[in-house]
Parts: structure tokens; C-alpha cells; sequence
């Protein structure tokens, strides 16, 4: 038997109060990813500036709850970034990024900063394949074999421009820059179009599904560390154009 009006209307009153509650009050409704924010030729997919110093960032993930503790936001200066300090792991942490209209924005911008490399690394080598610093696009591709990915590397030893494969070449490697360990930030603007349809042969626009960071020390040395900051999608205009220096 239904109920009589007035408990019917009674009800319906409570169901209105209780979506106001929920618009009201904070952290009642699950956050919503934050869309890619514009800035000239390029859009943020982020730059860790509302994240918590001190915690791993809220809208990265990782394939096992270890990560968690390797990847931390940092803040010196009034700029946050990502810092990383991997002790005898190799986990890697990624967030989505919606938005990215790979086809308007090829160019993958981002700053990183090598603080210490695995010791005797070597990208070439399986048994010692460790990077202080390294930065994936990924791309859906299968759900048994994982995606298709883009990596690059700044390597201690393995000179730039080597192109590696691993992970049944489903991951196709690009070391981006050599050379030790320094203070200062560097600023990258790679076109992962570009590379993407050169080492996986395909000449068809994908949709990204998200980047990813790894600084690893599971093969080598018990220690590797670094920075990453500013990620951004860019035009392909403004692959050349020179880039604000970072200072913490």
C-alpha cells in the first residue's frame, strides 16, 4: 500500500534537504578529476600546486600502496613539484588526463631534476635497468598485455638519443638526456605524437591515458632520487619557444 500524501510529500521534502546538505558541505561528494587548466599554447595536466606537501599527490595512483611512500609533493620557494626517493623499488606512479586533445597538443612539456642516480645503472642492461628520472605517456592498448607506452629517460651513462624496448615493446624507450646529477632544473618539450606513431609504426591520432613517472633502484643501488615539475601538453608551436626558468 503506498504511503499517504503527506508522508510522501514529507519524504520528498527530506530527499530535496538532503542533496542541499550534500552541494553544502565539503568533501560529502566525491572530487572530481580538475580539467586541464589553459595557459597560451599549452594546458597544465599538473603542476602539484593544490597538492598537501608532505603526502603523495591525490590524483596520482600506484600499482602497489609501497609507491606511495617513494613519491611525495615537495615545496621550496614557493614552488611545489613531485619528489621522488626510491629505496630498493621500481613502482611506478601515473594520473589520468583527461582533456588532452593529443591531435591539437603533441608536445609533452615537463621540468625534472636528477638529485641521485642508481649506482652502476644501466637502461641498456635488463639486470640493471634504473633510472633516477623517467616520464611515460601511456596509451590504452590491451587489458591482459597493459598499455603502449613512451618512456624517457635521463640516464647517468646511456648517451641521449639511444632508443630502447622493453616490456615486449610494448614500451618503446628514449634516452632524453645524460650526464650527472645537478642543482638546477631543466625544462623538456618533447613531441610524444611524433614518437609514438614513429616507434609504434601507426599513423592514427591516439587519446592519452595518462603519465607516468618512475625513479626505480630495484636492480641496482638502494638509492635513487629526483624532481619532477610543470607537466603540461602543449602546441606543437610551442615545442621551440622558450620556457620560464624554474627557480626553488
Amino acid at each position: 500500500m503506498a504511503p499517504p500524501l503527506h508522508h510522501r510529500r514529507g519524504m520528498a521534502r527530506v530527499g530535496v534537504l538532503a542533496v542541499i546538505v550534500l552541494l553544502l558541505v565539503p568533501g560529502l561528494l566525491p572530487a572530481a578529476p580538475a580539467p586541464p587548466r589553459a595557459g597560451g599554447d599549452c594546458i597544465t595536466l599538473d603542476d602539484f600546486r593544490t597538492a598537501p606537501v608532505g603526502a603523495f599527490p591525490r590524483e596520482w595512483e600506484t600499482r602497489k600502496d609501497a609507491g606511495r611512500e617513494v613519491y611525495t609533493v615537495a615545496e621550496a620557494r614557493g614552488l611545489r613539484f613531485l619528489r621522488a626517493v626510491s629505496r630498493g623499488v621500481g613502482i611506478q606512479a601515473g594520473r589520468e588526463t583527461r582533456g588532452w586533445d593529443l591531435a591539437a597538443r603533441p608536445v609533452l612539456a615537463w621540468a625534472w631534476r636528477p638529485r641521485q642516480f642508481p649506482r652502476n645503472a644501466d637502461e641498456r642492461d635488463d639486470a640493471r635497468n634504473d633510472s633516477a628520472l623517467a616520464v611515460y605517456l601511456l596509451v590504452e592498448h590491451s587489458r591482459i598485455a597493459g598499455p603502449k607506452a613512451v618512456k624517457y629517460v635521463w640516464s647517468e651513462r646511456v648517451p641521449a638519443g639511444t632508443h630502447l624496448t622493453s616490456n615486449r615493446g610494448l614500451t618503446q624507450v628514449r634516452v632524453l638526456r645524460t650526464g650527472a646529477a645537478g642543482a638546477d632544473w631543466t625544462e623538456e618539450r618533447v613531441n610524444v605524437l611524433g614518437d609514438f606513431r614513429r616507434y609504434f609504426d601507426e599513423t592514427e591520432t591516439r587519446t592519452p591515458a595518462r603519465i607516468a613517472v618512475l625513479t626505480d633502484a630495484d636492480d641496482t643501488s638502494p638509492l635513487a632520487a629526483g624532481d619532477y615539475a610543470n607537466f603540461r601538453a602543449c602546441t606543437a608551436s610551442a615545442q621551440g619557444a622558450a620556457s620560464p626558468r624554474l627557480v626553488d
